[in-house]
């Protein structure tokens, strides 16, 4: 890329992080932060959320209040209990805790069980998204953790089904993160879901974890739509920010994510380095495309 691209891909991130943050009258903490705060979506085609555990210096009031003013759709990973705080603020659970270690047969009652009852309490509020994890690897070979993890997930993809919720198996970087994990890697998330065979069981492509482990996110976007039924985002490295502080461009991303027809939610997933709402305002304003 010339210097001229690479100013104007850096002037449009800085200008919509600009945008963004002059959204928001600082300080964002104090009794009426929410006081000030304009809409930011304008464009609409990204269902935006936002992960509860990021803004832990928010009660969830707080974060609800700012991100329906935002214009966010919901919250992600909430248990029941946090359901009616979402009523009450007009938002989702856009992914609902759920059960883990998928792929470790000697795990898969507590895990199946976990899971059917994730279902249960995000079908009754009409909510859409459960989410599982693969576990570690632990000594288990990926084919056979495939195998165990088809086994675990076909017991509760019809009940999934008839619920009308989607069970989403998470993909984290083993590299940086979460040492061991065994869903690394696109291809074998691919597998398992492709091997249940149900409509509700689905990959949660989280973008942080997949550029460090793979990278080529706008082709996996593209190839693999289909069985992509949430995203995360976060900056890389650090998982931080997402605007020109990192090597992610996520303005095309996003463009990707419509342009695939997906109707699903997108929840940001970054440790925020600075006040808050402010780079949740702006990592909103980045994904309005």
């Amino acid at each position: 890329m010339n210097a001229a691209g690479k100013l104007s891909r850096r002037a449009l991130i800085r200008g919509a992080s600009i945008a963004a943050a002059g959204a928001i009258a600082a300080p964002v903490l104090a009794q009426d932060a929410t006081a000030e705060i304009k809409r930011i979506v304008k464009n609409g085609r990204i269902n935006q959320s936002a992960s509860r555990w990021c803004y832990r210096k928010l009660s969830l009031d707080q974060l609800c209040e700012a991100g329906a003013k935002m214009g966010l759709k919901g919250i992600d990973l909430l248990r029941p209990d946090d359901f009616p705080t979402l009523k009450k603020h007009g938002l989702v659970c856009t992914m609902t805790s759920g059960g883990g270690a998928v792929n470790d047969k000697a795990k898969h009652e507590r895990a199946i069980a976990s899971i059917r009852e994730a279902i249960e309490a995000t079908a009754e509020y009409g909510f859409r998204n459960v989410i599982a994890m693969s576990g570690n690897r632990n000594g288990i070979p990926d084919d056979v953790g495939i195998e165990n993890a088809v086994a675990a997930l076909k017991q509760v993809a019809a009940f999934a089904e008839e619920k009308k919720v989607n069970v989403c198996i998470e993909y984290l970087n083993s590299k940086v993160d979460h040492k061991g994990y065994m869903f690394d890697n696109m291809a074998w998330g691919v597998e398992v879901c492709t091997r249940v065979g149900s409509p509700n069981v689905k990959i949660l492509y989280d973008i942080y974890h997949a550029q460090i482990m793979e990278g080529d996110i706008i082709r996996t976007i593209q190839t693999h739509k289909d069985l992509i039924g949430h995203y995360h985002t976060g900056g890389n490295p650090g998982r931080h920010e997402i605007d020109e502080t990192q090597e992610l461009y996520y303005p095309a991303i996003m463009r990707a994510i419509a342009e695939s027809g997906f109707t699903g939610y997108v929840a940001h997933e970054f440790v925020p380095t600075r006040d808050p709402l402010t780079s949740l305002a702006q990592a909103i304003e980045i994904c309005d495309v």
